[in-house]
């Protein structure tokens, strides 16, 4: 009866095997519909792996599959992600998955498919950092200007309104914290990418130089100092710039540069408007909406609160590390700064009262 019992927990578990790798493996095709080229291919190898997979349980369980088991609740997830928006969020979850696989602890799953999910989360890994360095700036502005307007914001509003100042007090603290706040963020990306543009645009080659090619010494060869002034050893830049006298080799105004790819300045300084002042009138909410006192202060932290737990898991998932973690990083740093700054506001309206 024992026997009958390990032997019947045994079975379960390899249905449960076999409904994830089936699930799984629709997740990585789902992905791979949504990708094209190289990655496209990647992800269908994936795919197919994790087929394989589903072939060791079906083999093992033979004829006796029973009733089939439902994928667990966070590959259903990712199936619906997959399906719906195929973005590096669900790479980066199932980075997550795959480098929890319980195959390196069972003794009826083979060395090769314990090694093959340890790859995985590498090749899923090396997607997910292809799609993070696709939306890094774009990601890093949103993010993070949000989140200074939620911190900030949130601090000035209970630090004032501790100090035992009116509403309306209170109110249009929170409005100027919001509006100098987004034009200081706005403001400051405009000079940054301004100022990069610039820097940038002094370090690009004269489009005019190709002209003067055929008036150089040719056993001076000033062009070599060129590709030396670049970074080239003098032996390395002697045989380019023989090349390129010689015509074998063509001069190539950016050659050898890696510039950066940058927005427009204006284009930055409204994006980062727009998030700082997204996070900033979340605190300042309750009382646009007429509550006052304690409970305008507790709705405020709350609503802020629920914001800093989106915007840290959103960084986890990005990162590959603990969702939760980051959320609750971000949460506690985010009303850290708000119980400081209250606790001087109420200081300080001690002292003056």
């Amino acid at each position: 009866m024992h026997e009958q019992t390990i032997d019947e927990r045994t079975r379960r578990r390899w249905r449960q095997y076999l409904a994830d790798e089936r699930a799984e493996a629709r997740v990585y095709r789902a992905l791979a519909g949504r990708r094209h080229g190289e990655e496209r291919e990647i992800l269908l190898a994936i795919a197919e792996a994790e087929g394989r997979h589903e072939e060791h349980w079906r083999r093992l369980l033979g004829e006796d599959r029973g009733r089939p088991a439902h994928p667990g609740v966070r590959t259903r997830v990712l199936g619906w992600l997959a399906q719906h928006l195929g973005s590096v969020f669900v790479l980066a979850l199932m980075q997550r998955a795959e480098q929890r696989s319980p195959y390196e602890e069972d003794l009826h799953a083979t060395q090769q498919m314990a090694a093959d999910e340890h790859i995985h989360a590498e090749v899923v890994r090396g997607l997910a950092v292809r799609g993070r360095q696709r939306i890094s700036g774009t990601f890093r502005a949103a993010v993070f200007g949000a989140n200074d307007g939620l911190v900030s914001n949130l601090a000035l509003v209970l630090g004032i309104g501790a100090t035992g100042v009116s509403t309306p007090v209170v109110l249009a603290a929170g409005l100027a914290g919001l509006l100098s706040g987004a034009l200081s963020m706005g403001a400051g990306e405009f000079v940054s990418v301004r100022s990069q543009r610039e820097l940038l645009l002094a370090s690009t080659p004269n489009p005019a130089t190709p002209d003067y090619l055929p008036r150089l010494d040719v056993d001076a060869n000033e062009l070599a100092l060129v590709y030396r002034a670049r970074g080239m050893s003098p032996e390395e830049a002697e045989q380019h710039a023989a090349e390129v006298l010689q015509g074998a080799r063509t001069l190539q105004v950016g050659e050898d540069e890696a510039h950066e790819e940058l927005g427009t300045a204006w284009g930055a300084a409204w994006s980062s408007f727009a998030f700082f002042a997204s996070g900033a009138i979340i605190p300042v909410l309750p009382y646009l909406l007429g509550l006052t006192g304690l409970t305008a202060v507790l709705t405020s932290t709350a609503l802020v609160g629920l914001a800093l737990l989106l915007t840290g898991s959103i960084v986890g998932l990005l990162s590959g590390a603990s969702p939760l973690r980051r959320a609750l990083r971000q949460l506690a740093i985010g009303w850290g700064a708000a119980a400081a700054t209250y606790g001087l506001g109420l200081l300080f309206g001690a002292q003056v009262g």
